[in-house]
């Protein structure tokens, strides 16, 4: 048999940063919003673990035990004492690969929910939710979607609510950001940086749908850094606002940009004019809030 599932990509709404703390990470208030962009994990058994991907960028995703989703079906399969997984992962990719949009992370939500639909493992979801912890930052929010703030270094989530839908392009650039060296060039920006709070303001207008009231309120803290390392985003951010977008913002540690449009028709403007500026590679538009990790096919 194999199970298919699929995952969502993220936007950050507000990213507020803090200073490095001493294991290497940075406290952070993460507003996370899922958009309507996919992967689809499929697991199959088979002799021994291994990995497959298709789709845009999918040359550059790590088919060894480093990829997120086969460190995922380790981790699972550890804990039920199943000994190395014997199963083949394949992912389709439609998240822009590199770019700030928890790609990665996504697909090992999706691997670790279709392992556990595929063996039997009934793990709870607090088990899933804490193996996503040791897995990476970002991968509890793509197992949950929806909206949730997420402290600590981001992992540790509360659930938002979301009074209507928001519609979001995201212009994909012509290379990448390593996160790491994003954080680094923020050490270096910003030597002291204040204690990370979510703003009052933007989780009433989440929680309202009020899309003016987000789009005044949407920050990332990383975005300096973003720039300072790609500085050609910032023609993109132009070229968007100019287009008529509410907002503009790097999508978390880039280089993906994010514009926050009135509504669809506004979206679907704003994305032909990024087509069209020749500052991006590819355009995508999506609405949001977005389920987390579905179980979309298990078949025999």
């Amino acid at each position: 048999m194999s199970v298919t599932v699929r995952v969502p990509a993220k936007v950050n709404v507000q990213l507020a940063v803090g200073a490095a703390r001493p294991d290497g990470f940075h406290d952070l208030a993460n507003v996370f919003l899922a958009v309507g962009l996919y992967d689809e994990v499929t697991v199959t058994p088979a002799d021994t673990l291994s990995l497959t991907c298709t789709g845009p960028g999918s040359d550059q995703v790590p088919l060894d035990r480093t990829n997120l989703a086969a460190r995922a079906a380790i981790a699972l399969a550890e804990r039920h004492g199943l000994g190395d997984p014997k199963v083949r992962i394949h992912i389709a990719k439609d998240i822009p690969v590199a770019g700030g949009m928890a790609g990665g992370s996504a697909d090992a939500a999706g691997a670790l929910v279709a392992c556990d639909a595929l063996w039997g493992t009934g793990a709870s979801r607090e088990e899933l939710l804490d193996i996503c912890a040791e897995l990476g930052s970002d991968v509890p929010f793509s197992l949950v979607g929806g909206a949730a703030l997420g402290t600590g270094r981001g992992e540790q989530l509360s659930l938002l609510d979301v009074g209507g839908a928001f519609w979001w392009v995201f212009a994909v650039a012509d290379g990448g950001l390593s996160t790491p060296a994003v954080y680094g060039e923020f050490d270096r920006l910003t030597p002291e940086a204040p204690e990370p709070v979510a703003s009052p303001a933007l989780l009433d207008a989440l929680r309202t749908g009020d899309v003016h009231a987000l789009a005044a309120t949407v920050t990332n803290d990383l975005q300096p850094a973003a720039l300072s390392l790609f500085p050609s985003l910032k023609a993109t951010l132009d070229a968007g606002t100019a287009a008529g977008a509410l907002a503009a913002l790097v999508s978390g540690s880039g280089p993906t940009t994010a514009f926050l449009a009135a509504d669809e028709r506004a979206a679907r403007e704003v994305a032909d004019a990024l087509a069209a500026s020749g500052t991006c590679r590819a355009v995508r538009v999506a609405g949001s809030p977005a389920p987390g990790a579905t179980l979309l096919r298990r078949t025999a």
